[in-house]
């Protein structure tokens, strides 16, 4: 199979959430989830939960404990919500998983639940975040179609200071806002490599699912993936927006032009979840 009829031949049937039930998702349960998450993540860090071993999480995925850190807590309880997981588990024919800002690995853990999840190529640029994404892979034994690179995709390829928030792994950010968001913050340097290099790594015969959670660098991101020759193989894009620090006419006119529709849109306000799909495909 080539790359046109990687994507070609895939017939989507992404499954449909109700307007309704989101309405409520994200106007209570998301944020009661969240108050969960924080409360627990406080009194396993009391009663001491680092953990000797990998737990299985609210998303049957099994996760090195990490309770000082907000965004694991996060993923132990499922604050992230089904959405993202309901459309990995709806795909049916073998597709690549290609995760942008994968953190500690839960959506790639995810991803392979579904065996027609052939390929998954994660991507952190984060040191010890990175190393604590490998070793999920490898407890869920995914070794064997799963590949971690520790570097972020750019337009540019070299070293790039990062400023990490203190006790949330997933405010990582490559854009000037970092420094703004409450709590304590540093900075160290990270790789990044451009969509040149990525392309080694990917397969070069499935159709490609793309998950970007980038804290503003969505638009870099996506213009890479949009103007490779990959592009042709995307069957859908699900990234995170947030329109304080990203310019969503800007992402828009990209996938706009590159035959994307805004499928469907997961969440409220500034700071939600996109869904992009090829017209017609």
């Amino acid at each position: 199979m080539n790359r046109m009829d990687a994507a070609s031949t895939f017939q989507p049937a992404w499954p449909e959430h109700d307007q309704k039930r989101m309405a409520r998702d994200f106007l209570l349960w998301r944020h009661l989830r969240v108050v969960r998450a924080r409360t627990m993540r406080h009194v396993r860090g009391f009663i001491g939960g680092a953990g000797d071993a990998p737990v299985t999480t609210t998303y049957g995925v099994r996760m090195w404990p990490n309770w000082g850190d907000k965004t694991y807590a996060y993923c132990h309880y499922g604050t992230y919500g089904s959405y993202l997981s309901d459309l990995l588990a709806s795909v049916r024919q073998p597709f690549c998983f290609l995760d942008i800002g994968a953190n500690q690995g839960l959506f790639s853990l995810v991803a392979g639940q579904n065996p027609a999840c052939k390929s998954i190529v994660a991507l952190e640029p984060v040191g010890p975040t990175y190393q604590r994404l490998a070793a999920n892979l490898t407890a869920n034994a995914l070794d064997d179609r799963a590949k971690a690179l520790n570097f972020g995709l750019s337009d540019q390829s070299g070293e790039f200071p990062i400023t990490l928030s203190k006790g949330h792994s997933g405010l990582a950010t490559l854009g000037a806002h970092g420094t703004q968001l409450a709590g304590e913050h540093t900075q160290t340097r990270v790789t990044l490599e451009t969509m040149a290099t990525l392309a080694k790594h990917l397969p070069a015969d499935l159709p490609i699912f793309v998950k970007i959670d980038v804290e503003g660098h969505e638009e870099t991101v996506i213009r890479q993936l949009l103007g490779s020759s990959d592009a042709e193989r995307i069957i859908a894009i699900f990234y995170e927006q947030d329109d304080r620090w990203t310019d969503k006419i800007a992402v828009n006119g990209l996938l706009d032009d590159a035959g994307f529709e805004h499928s469907r849109i997961y969440g409220r306000g500034k700071h939600y979840d996109v869904l992009a799909t090829p017209i017609n495909r």
